[in-house]
């Protein structure tokens, strides 16, 4: 059964731009998980643009599913996501400029700062996903730093103008099948929506997918639990 893990981030967006207590993530989280989600995702960021550091404390509290914590290789970042007591660790790369995560993590130039975080996190129990391209070189240095899982980034296929939506695929489809052959555990995420989550269902050995922003705007006419329900649908799942 491919999983649903709902970032929540862009809800603490919306909370940020009046710097006051609504709409309150934590809260939504749990509505989320009503809603009949897998698991929660968040990032905490350097800039702290969105989810701030009693928000990790508070959803480490409120979250009976599954917490998927992304964090960068900034050491400060690290510590917090170490000390977290977060399910799971997904590294992504992060800019301060950008308005949100801007394709996947180079693993290659990052392989020595990888290398010392990854374990860092398996001492922990934490088991680590790697934000990445669907590229072999970076599935391969994936492998070599022993992480469980890559998160397949799929912002160039929710981007692609029609006539390049299958070579986007075809990039996925192959990245994945090298994931597994590697050993590699198969997640994806990145602009997915309720549009174009259908193209991505037949990614070979994908257990779970990450969205978002899509789920958010949708609450925002429908209420959260619809529009987790409507996105499990939209994935082939049967909803009580």
């Amino acid at each position: 059964m491919l999983k649903l893990h709902v970032n929540i981030d862009h809800v603490a967006t919306l909370r940020q731009a009046r710097r006051g207590i609504e709409p309150d993530p934590v809260a939504w989280a749990r509505a989320v998980e009503g809603g009949g989600a897998d698991g929660i995702t968040c990032h905490l960021r350097k800039d702290r643009r969105h989810i701030q550091d009693t928000d990790l404390v508070a959803l480490r509290k409120a979250v009976t599913t599954l917490l998927n914590l992304e964090v960068s290789l900034d050491e400060e970042m690290v510590g917090l996501a170490l000390a977290s007591g977060a399910d799971e660790i997904c590294i992504v790369p992060e800019n301060r400029q950008e308005i949100t995560t801007e394709g996947g993590l180079d693993a290659i130039a990052e392989r020595g700062r990888l290398a010392e975080a990854v374990p860092r996190f398996r001492e922990r129990g934490m088991p680590v996903s790697l934000f990445v391209d669907p590229e072999p070189d970076q599935l391969e240095v994936a492998r070599a730093l022993n992480v469980e899982f890559v998160e397949l980034h799929t912002g160039s296929y929710a981007n692609a103008s029609e006539g390049a939506l299958e070579e986007e695929l075809e990039r996925l489809r192959g990245g994945a099948r090298c994931a597994h052959e590697l050993g590699l555990r198969v997640n994806a995420g990145h602009g997915l929506s309720y549009d174009n989550v259908q193209g991505v269902l037949d990614l070979p050995h994908l257990e779970e997918l990450n969205i978002g922003h899509s789920i958010v705007s949708r609450a925002v006419f429908c209420g959260v639990e619809t529009a987790v329900r409507d996105m499990l649908r939209r994935m082939g799942r049967t909803v009580a």
